[in-house]
């Protein structure tokens, strides 16, 4: 009996450190290479599938520097303004969520732009206690391990942007026609503001509620001066 509680505990002990050791290798080798799928790219395919809709899957990896740096600034202003600031949680944004939450029907969020990716390239899309707790770990792993533009750049190309789009290069080429490099100021706060619901929003043509939020977040850009500085903070 003692040998066999001893094995049990031996093969958990084990599990645990495989549990803590797969992020961590597959978030270091991800710090060069480009990551090739998701997990919400395969689930997103499958749900069309199993609806009988077209399998849309529209992916293609580009350097940073080859994405727009109006792009990088219109997802800090929507999506995590104290981008280059935390790290990893926006401890201010969570405690006005809270404060919001209590009172509004209308639940607000305070994921920050590192807990997205987190969610996105390694997780699976849900609310329950065991994907938020490892949500927290790989955050915690991307910010020890990554630079701040490496985050932003595997954001930039592995977030869903549209029914079956992921990436600023898919999406650019969707909406505008174009390379993600060549995107103006507008059009990238139009693809900024249709991440919260990217199947439900379009960034073009827009409705009357997106292009309010774009108008919105050209402003917000202009207070930071047009581009993301990595070697700024801002307060």
């Amino acid at each position: 009996m003692i040998d066999m509680i001893k094995r049990i505990l031996k093969f958990l002990l084990m599990a645990f450190l495989w549990f803590l050791a797969i992020p961590l290798i597959a978030v270091i080798v991800f710090k060069w290479v480009p990551v090739p799928v998701t997990p919400l790219m395969v689930i997103r395919s499958y749900e069309q599938w199993q609806e009988e809709k077209p399998v849309v899957w529209k992916h293609e990896w580009v350097s940073i520097n080859d994405i727009s740096n109006y792009l990088e600034l219109a997802v800090v202003c929507t999506e995590d303004q104290n981008f280059l600031n935390h790290n990893g949680f926006d401890l201010i944004a969570i405690e006005k969520a809270i404060k919001h939450n209590k009172t509004s029907q209308r639940m607000r969020g305070a994921s920050t732009i590192s807990q997205q990716t987190a969610k996105n390239v390694f997780l699976w899309p849900s609310r329950g206690w065991i994907r938020k707790g490892l949500e927290t770990y790989v955050t915690f792993l991307i910010e020890l391990i990554w630079s701040k533009e490496r985050i932003m750049e595997v954001y930039l190309n592995s977030i869903e942007m549209g029914n079956g789009i992921y990436g600023a290069e898919a999406a650019s080429q969707h909406w505008f026609k174009k390379s993600a490099i060549k995107l103006n100021k507008s059009e990238a706060a139009a693809i900024a503001v249709i991440l919260p619901n990217p199947r439900k929003f379009r960034a073009n043509p827009p409705s009357a509620y997106i292009g309010g939020r774009k108008a919105w977040t050209v402003r917000q850009m202009g207070f930071h001066g047009g581009k993301l500085d990595y070697d700024k903070t801002y307060d």
